[in-house]
């Protein structure tokens, strides 16, 4: 294969400082490996548990010595003194910070992969009205950008192998922006749309229509009758034929009136697609994948049911942010399908990944350092022990002997983006964690919830040691979020009220059901200056996760990298602007 002119220069943006991406892989695992801060922030830390035990959980895990500067700092000076100020000028100025602070925010700094952004082409096409229907700016900021990325990297390789691509794979198509665009001039591609959803799909269909890629069965009907049948239904009932067509004869229309209504529903609706020599074209398939064999998808393509030869097929796997596991299906099928010959992956939603590893280790100091489970739910993560769960890699995997785990607490944080948060949008999250914090303390003090103690027998309670029953409450109407009486009074309305939480609702009713406002203020009042303790901490949490992203997208790299009989070259780097899309890097393999 002759050289690829779209590869990077360095398979992984790691900075500078590192001697070559070998070094720059080996500090990284020390450093997740050993970093007890580092472990603690992420995937220890749990804002339900910040004002549970006393000093509480400021004091108890922040080194001593960097407590004063945090909490001297205001909010948004110190997110520049962690991700964008000069170093060198903090240390020499007036109030420097502490040595320990400043080597921690180097290393964080240090080993977060680069995120500068450089597009493939200087002059990228527009995307037509037609096409861009339905997307918002950030949307058209990605499929502009990864569009005009894949039509590279595929003339590139097409080049190197001679080998051109007959279909690009859409991992969760979604509504098919992504597929639209790849289809319609000038890029002209044929896409397979794979989609859980059916209603997505549909919806898909459906643009696919108005920017004149399909054809859609017209529907011509009475429209004052039918909005008469569904006022008459209930709207859960809206997409159910039989029902429509009962309620009709129970207001009276006759068959020949429900005939001229048509009452079948928008999935019955054939959208049809035709295949033009030179022109794209755009297939859907819809399932839920739970591995990265793709046999079922290429069983359904148009022309080939039941009968395709792998080996007639050049495909390459795309996507812009699969969910969680989709995007280790997609890196996979690289390896585990003979008709994949590329891969070109964006993941996002870490926290929807699946563990491989099981349940942790621990060592002291810490009797639940960072990843000991907090909750149900990171207790049924850890336990699942899923093999096409993170890590990936065998690197990984085996690192130290246990390898390198990432509770769902990290990889939750390694979805933010710190790097864009303003004033405003900052004090509003930093505010509705406050609330909830507070609110955990009241149902800790009235009964609501009680103490979990981990590790053996317990002679001083600490965060390390301890932590509180959850009660995932959810998000609640804005208004709720306009002073802590509101968000109390909200979250026990939703609480008491709401199916979803039954198993909740007896308990607040008998415990919280007398709470006066005149309480609800004193619990404020006494942790109103705290709220910076945990805005703080906060800051710190999501800060490190740029190094949990690091990992997970190094994990991807290292798996494809393990594979040298099958894969010819592989890389990480950025496809869109950080400021309009923070999960911005492309995982990229091409097979031999």
């Amino acid at each position: 294969m002759s050289p690829l002119e779209t590869r990077p220069e360095r398979p992984l943006p790691y900075s500078d400082e590192f001697s070559s991406v070998e070094d720059y892989v080996d500090q990284l695992l020390f450093f997740a490996a050993e970093s007890d801060l580092f472990r603690f922030l992420c995937g220890g830390v749990h804002i339900l548990d910040f004002f549970t035990t006393e000093p509480g959980l400021f004091v108890a895990a922040v080194p001593t010595e960097w407590q004063e500067f945090l909490l001297k700092t205001e909010p948004m000076a110190f997110l520049d003194f962690l991700m964008r100020d000069d170093l060198a000028s903090a240390a020499a100025g007036p109030c420097p910070p502490p040595e320990s602070l400043l080597r921690y925010v180097k290393d964080i700094r240090r080993f977060s992969l680069r995120r500068s952004f450089c597009p493939s082409r200087p002059r990228l096409p527009v995307l037509p009205r037609h096409v861009a229907l339905g997307m918002k700016t950030k949307k058209v900021h990605e499929v502009t950008h990864f569009a005009g990325y894949i039509d590279r990297l595929a003339e590139d390789i097409a080049r190197a192998t001679g080998v051109a691509f007959t279909h690009f794979v859409d991992f969760g198509s979604g509504q098919n922006y992504l597929g639209r665009t790849l289809a319609s001039p000038p890029y002209n591609k044929h896409i397979v749309g794979v989609e859980s959803k059916e209603a997505n799909m549909m919806g898909a269909k459906n643009l696919d229509i108005l920017s004149g890629l399909a054809e859609g069965a017209k529907r011509v009907r009475n429209k004052k009758m039918f909005h008469q049948i569904l006022e008459a239904v209930d709207p859960s009932l809206h997409n159910d034929e039989e029902a429509l067509k009962k309620a009709a004869k129970e207001l009276g229309f006759s068959d020949e009136d429900i005939a001229t209504i048509d009452l079948r529903p928008r999935k019955e609706l054939e959208t049809t697609y035709v295949v033009e020599e030179g022109k794209g074209s755009i297939e859907y398939v819809v399932g839920r994948l739970e591995h990265a064999d793709l046999t079922p998808v290429i069983s359904q393509l148009r022309g080939h049911e039941g009968r395709t030869r792998q080996d007639d097929l050049s495909m390459m796997a795309i996507s812009i942010h699969s969910c969680g596991n989709l995007s280790h299906y997609g890196i996979r099928s690289l390896v585990s399908n003979p008709c994949i010959r590329a891969v070109a992956i964006v993941g996002c939603c870490y926290n929807l990944l699946t563990e491989k590893l099981g349940p942790p280790t621990y060592k002291p100091p810490f009797s639940r350092p960072t990843l000991q489970p907090l909750n149900g739910r990171v207790v049924r993560e850890s336990e699942r022990r899923d093999p096409q769960g993170f890590p990936m890699s065998e690197r990984l995997s085996t690192y130290g002997g246990e390898g390198i785990r990432l509770n769902v607490t990290a990889r939750m944080m390694a979805c933010q983006a710190p790097q864009n948060w303003s004033d405003e949008e900052s004090d509003a999250f930093f505010t509705r964690h406050f609330y909830r914090a507070v609110l955990q303390k009241i149902f800790l003090d009235r009964g609501v919830i009680s103490k979990i103690f981990h590790g053996q027998e317990v002679d001083k309670e600490t965060p390390f040691n301890s932590s509180t029953s959850p009660v995932v409450i959810g998000s609640l109407r804005k208004k709720c979020y306009s002073s802590f009486r509101e968000y109390v009074r909200g979250a026990i309305a939703k609480l008491t009220t709401n199916a979803d939480f039954v198993q909740y609702a007896q308990v607040v009713r008998e415990k919280l059901g007398d709470i006066t406002d005149e309480e609800i203020a004193r619990y404020e009042e006494a942790f109103r200056h705290r709220k910076r303790e945990l805005s703080a901490v906060w800051s710190l949490m999501a800060f490190s996760a740029c190094v949990v992203e690091s990992l997970i997208v190094t994990d991807r790299w290292l798996f494809l990298r393990e594979h040298p009989d099958l894969v010819q070259d592989c890389w990480v780097e950025t496809v869109f602007d950080y400021r309009e899309s923070p999960r911005n890097l492309v995982v990229v393999g091409i097979k031999k």
